[in-house]
């Protein structure tokens, strides 16, 4: 049996190794993995691979489709589902514009969203002119089960939650929301963009029809890829937006024969991101060697220290004190956050991402709590006269 006093030596011993896989931590504190995600040696070498692969066949198209379905498979894997459940997308507006079209092509019932809807999913489910009513919950309520459920009932289709806001890294109740959206008959739309790769989740967990996430942030990868996760497939209709991958075996070549599968896939368009696929592959191989649980939990012990070390600061803070319901990140209030995070890179070396009137300050299983001294002591020489 495994002592605590061994489990939590393995889990050092993993965080350890895993930073060592990002060597140019030594040069820059990275704090914007909510942003993009640090470059790590894996990454680095499946972009070898790229290469590699291309000097040895000048069209390697089978070897780039055998790693989208290596791909997807992993993914899947990873949050509890099957392969046929994973389309492969550009990005995530993509993806949530197939759900929508789906979902909403006769603009019946209405959709539910949050103001803490990142623009990307946010922009989709109001841009449509089908007539969908759109009704939002304010953000100060975002945590509060009774504030969405009073908004669902058979009149509402479709429910979209996000797993960790981007605004302040705060967590939705997405499974009471989902439960209350399928209690009216409704289905729930999932955006893990802000949590993949350090918030460990299944689609099961979080009982919701359609989840969407990325690999450019805590996944470790580029832009230029994005997963939807559908749970029922063949029980849709057809997208509105449709390409050669979106057919049962793209490589027929007809294209007056549109045989759209019965999977995840008919959800697909054009031919992926190449460079971004082997990207995705090498940022979970990097997130493979650390267990999942033991990652979260260091990731949440970072941000919970640099928030208590803020305040004393006398630094606004918005982040919630309830660690079930905080997030990866801590958001610093602060009337010009883009010069702020400006003078931390060039001063000290610290990379952060700014939005709106806050400074995102977000960890992954690469921070340590060398990392927060040098923020914390970072921002209070910023705060001298």
């Amino acid at each position: 049996m495994t002592t605590v006093q061994e489990a939590t030596s393995s889990a050092t011993e993993q965080l350890a190794a895993f930073r060592a896989r990002f060597p140019h931590l030594d040069d820059v504190t990275h704090l914007a993995s909510c942003s993009q995600g640090a470059l790590s040696i894996d990454l680095q070498r499946r972009l070898q691979d790229m290469q590699d692969d291309l000097i040895a066949d000048p069209a390697p198209w089978g070897r780039w489709m055998e790693l989208v379905e290596t791909l997807r498979a992993r993914f899947a894997a990873r949050i509890g589902a099957a392969p046929e459940q994973v389309a492969i997308a550009p990005n995530a507006s993509i993806a949530a514009y197939q759900v929508r079209s789906t979902i909403h092509a006769r603009g019946s019932k209405a959709l539910l969203t949050s103001d803490h809807e990142f623009p990307s999913v946010g922009h989709v489910w109001r841009a449509s002119a089908d007539g969908t009513p759109i009704r939002s919950v304010a953000a100060d309520d975002v945590l509060t089960t009774s504030a969405w459920t009073a908004q669902i009932d058979d009149t509402v289709g479709l429910v979209s939650a996000p797993l960790v806001s981007y605004v302040n890294g705060t967590r939705p109740p997405v499974r009471a929301i989902a439960d209350a959206a399928h209690a009216a008959g409704a289905k729930m739309f999932v955006d893990a963009y802000q949590g993949s790769g350090v918030v460990p989740y299944t689609v099961d967990e979080l009982g919701c029809d359609f989840l969407v996430t990325g690999t450019l942030k805590y996944m470790l990868g580029l832009p230029g890829l994005a997963f939807l996760y559908v749970r029922n497939p063949e029980e849709l209709d057809n997208p509105g937006l449709t390409g050669w991958f979106g057919r049962t075996n793209p490589f027929n070549f007809d294209p007056a024969n549109i045989d759209t599968p019965s999977t995840a896939a008919k959800f697909e368009t054009g031919t992926p991101g190449v460079p971004s696929v082997y990207a995705a592959l090498g940022g979970l191989d990097a997130l493979d060697t650390v267990d999942a649980d033991a990652g979260w939990a260091h990731v949440q012990r970072l941000a919970e220290r640099t928030a208590t070390e803020l305040r004393a600061l006398g630094e606004q803070i918005d982040r919630p004190e309830d660690l079930a319901v905080a997030g990866p990140q801590v958001a610093l209030v602060d009337d010009d956050p883009d010069t702020l995070a400006a003078w931390l890179l060039a001063e000290h070396r610290i990379s952060t991402a700014p939005r709106g009137k806050r400074l995102r300050i977000s960890f992954h299983y690469y921070n340590t709590d060398n990392d927060v001294d040098r923020i914390i002591a970072a921002i209070a020489a910023y705060r001298r006269p």
